[in-house]
């Protein structure tokens, strides 16, 4: 039987109800409770799902409209991942979620190469006894990630109510995600070789949209790789904002995502034969030439040790309040230095 210390929930099975128990509760649990479906799964095997006082543990029982389900949800138990006092960027927190700037170089979520100095140790210090639970464990909710050399804003969730609310605007893509990028080349509608690129078209003020399939590379298990049949829809926008050298050997290009896949930006940018610079994976080893960039500007162009990649621009609503929240984050030193750079050698260059 569960740990009943915790809130209990009360369900009343509605009209038709589906044929079996989980399926029943899956559709009449309040939405505000934010309960997944694998965890009704783990709570009704754990005997925490009640009729008449006596635990229900068989999933596929039948249930009748107006028959009453109580489910105790017990205390969020604790996690096997270890608080660590990192510091962190905070730009925006309260009972439901918070709003980080990550750094570059600090992973998101503990991997089996990654088990320690992660975002989620640096939250569970953070955050404490301020974690409500999510699936019913003293954890964080990440909704979405960024690579680890990324830099820039995320927001996760601290409680189930969050959670859930922030996942139904990811898959509605209603939340807002703009990055900046340093690209090699520059995106351009004259560019005859662009529009021979399977997946690309360009939208009205030369915003380049490339739409593609994306799934994990078949022999290199770190990369993905661009489809087109088969894997997982993937949108990108991209418009140039600034060129360097003549003719342009770096660009700076906003790219604002439709979905958010993984390595997205950096898979898209390099199909569309404009790698991020510094991007090891996909392509970034590419050398500018110094004629055309100036020596300086494209020294520091090859040097630049991690893709150019920001995370510029979030906006969503509170999943709790409905507020509609918009965050902004300044380029990080090192890209911003790097612009500098090639904004002078651009200038003496004139």
């Amino acid at each position: 039987m569960s740990d009943a210390t915790g809130p209990v929930l009360t369900v009343v099975i509605g009209e038709n109800p589906p044929d079996r128990l989980d399926k029943a509760l899956a559709r009449d649990v309040p939405e505000e409770a934010a309960l997944s479906r694998s965890r009704l799964a783990k709570l009704l095997a754990e005997g925490a799902v009640t009729h008449a006082g006596a635990p229900v543990t068989d999933a596929k029982v039948k249930v009748a409209e107006g028959e009453v389900f109580e489910i105790a949800l017990g205390p969020a138990e604790a996690v096997e991942t270890r608080p660590e006092a990192i510091p962190l960027n905070v730009i925006w927190e309260d009972d439901d979620l918070i709003v980080i700037d990550k750094p570059a170089g600090m992973v998101v979520h503990p991997a089996p190469g990654s088990p320690a100095g992660t975002l989620v140790n640096a939250l569970l210090h953070h955050c404490g006894e301020t974690l409500s639970g999510i699936g019913g464990e003293r954890r964080p909710g990440i909704v979405h990630r960024i690579d680890k050399d990324t830099t820039g804003l995320l927001v996760v969730a601290k409680s189930d109510r969050a959670h859930y609310g922030l996942a139904k605007q990811f898959e509605k893509h209603s939340v807002t995600r703009r990055y900046l990028a340093l690209v090699h080349g520059a995106p351009d509608a004259a560019d005859p070789r662009l529009h021979g690129v399977k997946g690309t078209n360009f939208e009205a003020g030369g915003i380049l949209k490339i739409t593609t399939q994306l799934a994990r590379h078949k022999t290199d298990r770190q990369r993905q790789a661009v489809l087109f049949h088969g894997g997982r829809h993937a949108v990108t926008r991209v418009r140039v904002l600034d060129r360097f050298g003549t003719p342009p050997s770096v660009a700076l290009v906003e790219c604002w995502l439709e979905t958010g896949r993984t390595h997205q930006i950096r898979v898209h940018m390099a199909h569309v034969g404009h790698g991020l610079v510094g991007d090891q994976t996909y392509g970034g080893r590419r050398k500018p030439a110094a004629k055309a960039l100036g020596q300086g500007a494209a020294e520091a162009v090859i040097a630049f040790p991690r893709q150019a990649l920001h995370a510029a621009t979030l906006g969503f609503d509170h999943p709790v309040t409905g507020e509609r929240l918009e965050f902004e984050s300044p380029l990080p030193e090192d890209f911003a230095g790097l612009l500098a750079v090639l904004g002078d050698n651009s200038r003496n260059s004139d």
